[in-house]
């Protein structure tokens, strides 16, 4: 079986021959792809987007990578004749696209119509939209836009009508769509409502592998009263929300650290700093100074795997306080560690977390209820080693490489010959 794959991001192995700087995200699909890579009766080609001006074919590890020159053109035409190529030189049986907020894999879709198509749902932007502000005022939006926001033309505003624009794809995508692949209630209710057509095939994602071999998260190890965010680049995210939580709860904890990884979007040190600051970023500053948190909050960088993990098992728990999420690979990669996990009932993260037994939840707008639950965390050692101890034994099973690998396969089949095979969980 042939199988292509497009997705939004050039993968590792690739970007190391290149030379071209290895994308932050995308991990769910760097493991899959080796597993199948794996097996005798796949041939894998995954095709990507990059910044140069040729197309490229790489074979990497027993998959072909085909690397598109990104143009800048939003018109579905633009990538007409390298698909063409690629489809008529790889002749695949499936094409898998990954991700439905750009347009390539659409462009492909319309140029090579007599396909098959399975397309895989991460998040919906067009549906994350309405969540954008996730709290934040008109006036607090307007009061933080900084100057670096009006010469780029990226406030807020700007960002909630980027991801309102991106969502006219994802509808294309599933109205033209015959297959589709999910992991919620959330994301299939989202599909079923834009072509109540669709098929759709429920499959979850494989993490990146150092989390499978790494040590798991040991109370005894611990930093005691240090919160780990993964992420916090835009309002979404919700990093202004665990700031608040935290101005509840520092009177009780003084020594309460909350360490966010990424780039540091409150940075002042130096005028260059001062001049890139956007308007999140000076929010999150306004606020960390209001509650005078300045040697509570550290931003640690863009992580390596390895550096991502030490974060996690050092961390007292995780927290995923996103204003919306479709299944958030942080809160698998934490549970799958064993680090007690918080995440906001919003999206499709109840799916993940059963509260009290495999995390806590607690809705966005609610800070109180989130510095409560940190405050049973932090006090409650037995709920602590509970949550962690449940939330491996799902996420283990959620995410095992085997069995989704085995998923994915019976879905390539049962595109094809219209069947699926019995696949006992």
């Amino acid at each position: 079986m042939r199988i292509l794959w497009i997705t939004n991001t050039v993968f590792p192995e690739p970007s190391t021959a290149l030379g071209i700087p290895i994308p932050v995200g995308g991990g769910w699909m760097y493991g899959l792809a080796g597993q199948l890579a794996l097996r005798s009766e796949i041939t894998l080609a995954v095709a990507s987007v990059y910044k140069g001006k040729k197309l490229k074919c790489l074979n990497i590890n027993g998959i072909i990578y085909y690397l598109l020159p990104k143009n800048i053109s939003t018109k579905f035409q633009a990538y007409k004749n390298n698909w063409k190529m690629i489809c008529n030189e790889f002749m695949p049986d499936i094409v898998h696209i990954h991700g439905t907020e750009y347009h390539y894999g659409l462009s492909c879709m319309l140029v090579c119509q007599n396909l098959h198509y399975v397309v895989s749902i991460q998040g919906l932007v067009g549906v994350y939209a309405r969540y954008y502000y996730a709290g934040l005022t008109i006036i607090d939006i307007f009061k933080n836009i900084t100057l670096r926001d009006v010469l780029r033309h990226d406030t807020i505003f700007h960002g909630k009508k980027n991801f309102i624009k991106r969502g006219i794809f994802e509808k294309k995508y599933i109205t033209l769509s015959k297959h589709i692949i999910g992991r919620t209630n959330w994301d299939y209710s989202h599909s079923k409502a834009i072509n109540p057509f669709i098929n759709y095939h429920h499959c979850n994602e494989t993490l990146r592998n150092s989390f499978y071999k790494s040590p798991k998260w040991d109370c005894r190890k611990k930093t005691d009263y240090t919160i780990f965010l993964s992420q916090a680049s835009f309002p979404i995210k919700g990093l202004h929300q665990v700031i608040e939580a935290v101005a509840i709860l520092v009177k009780s904890f003084p020594q309460i650290k909350l360490r966010v990884a990424g780039h540091n979007i409150i940075n002042k040190t130096t005028l260059l700093s001062r001049l890139k600051i956007n308007g999140y970023g000076s929010y999150l500053d306004s606020l960390i100074k209001k509650y005078k948190l300045e040697q509570n909050i550290y931003f640690v960088g863009l992580l390596t795997e390895e550096q991502i993990i030490k974060e996690y098992l050092n961390a007292h728990l995780f927290i995923c306080p996103s204003s919306i999420e479709n299944s958030p690979n942080s809160v698998g990669e934490a549970q799958i560690l064993g680090v007690p996990t918080i995440a906001s009932y919003v999206g499709g993260t109840p799916d993940l977390i059963t509260s009290e037994e495999t995390g806590l939840l607690y809705r966005f707008e609610e800070i109180e209820m989130l510095a409560e639950n940190i405050r049973k965390v932090f006090c409650d050692t037995s709920l602590s080693q509970h949550l962690s101890k449940e939330g491996i034994k799902i996420a283990e099973h959620r995410h095992s490489q085997i069995l989704n690998c085995e998923k994915t396969l019976n879905i390539y089949n049962s595109i094809l010959y219209g069947s699926l095979n019995n696949l006992v969980e």
